[in-house]
């Protein structure tokens, strides 16, 4: 009954704590006629999403996701080789880790004008940002996981001559593959406030697009549907990467995450 009860909880507990919000928040802006231009009650934001065709929510969430996906997809392709060329050399690993931090500690709102001017208006300045933001969670919980190799596998290895492509293939990113799978959660969700950063300083249609757009003709109650479509969007990736390790690596849970 323990068990159930915790299962019930960790499934429905945070469903029930926002559906509770809502009628506190509605109540709050009609009891002290809050102006919706300030902040707009939850039945205001539902019928600005009704006001908008399904169609053009459709091809603004779309525009977003395709820049996630695929900010994401190549930062996922250029972190994983480059973590295990840090892993294998301490060389690399002196030589790039103080430009990675240089890299994420640089504010990506600030250089995104310069990446727009340099790179033009169209996808590649868009998938850039998001890959600068991306990058880094998946570099270091790739390379972390793989440094945490119980080191006896790794003496037990070339004590039989094992190639060290194997012991990477083989040791190195099984052992890793639970710190992959925590960086790629962080990454995910950053690869679409990347996109949406990206959208606020250039694009014609997108999410963010969509925000930016509501709040410049003070249409709140539009900007905070599309700010609710894009926690959707962000939860569900969350949510879709957490399957595929259920679904395929459920070996590199833990008793509690199984559970979940």
């Amino acid at each position: 009954m323990k068990r159930y009860f915790s299962q019930w909880s960790q499934n429905w507990l945070p469903l029930i704590a926002i559906l509770a919000i809502i009628p506190i928040w509605e109540a709050i802006c009609k009891i002290f006629s809050i102006p919706t231009f300030i902040l707009p009650a939850p039945s205001d934001i539902a019928i600005a999403f009704t006001q908008v065709s399904m169609e053009r929510w459709l091809d603004n969430l779309w525009a977003t996701l395709r820049i996630a996906l695929l900010g994401f997809i190549i930062s996922f392709l250029i972190s994983i080789p480059l973590a295990i060329m840090m892993v294998n050399s301490k060389f690399l690993t002196r030589a790039l880790f103080p430009i990675l931090i240089v890299i994420q500690s640089t504010p990506v709102v600030a250089i995104a004008p310069l990446l727009i001017v340099i790179l033009g208006t169209g996808d590649a300045p868009r998938l850039t940002i998001t890959c600068l933001i991306t990058f880094f969670p998946l570099v270091v919980s790739a390379t972390t996981g793989m440094l945490a190799t119980p080191p006896e596998l790794i003496e037990l290895s070339r004590s039989l001559s094992v190639k060290n492509s194997k012991t990477i293939w083989q040791i190195r990113l099984p052992y890793a593959i639970p710190h992959i799978f925590s960086g790629v959660k962080v990454a995910i969700t950053l690869a679409v406030i990347g996109s949406v950063i990206a959208e606020f300083v250039a694009a014609e249609k997108g999410l963010g697009y969509l925000v930016q757009f509501s709040t410049s003709y003070f249409k709140i109650p539009q900007a905070f549907a599309a700010l609710v479509f894009l926690s959707l969007v962000s939860m569900l990736l969350f949510k879709a990467v957490s399957w595929v390790q259920k679904g395929y690596f459920s070996w590199s849970l833990t008793e509690e995450e199984k559970q979940r």
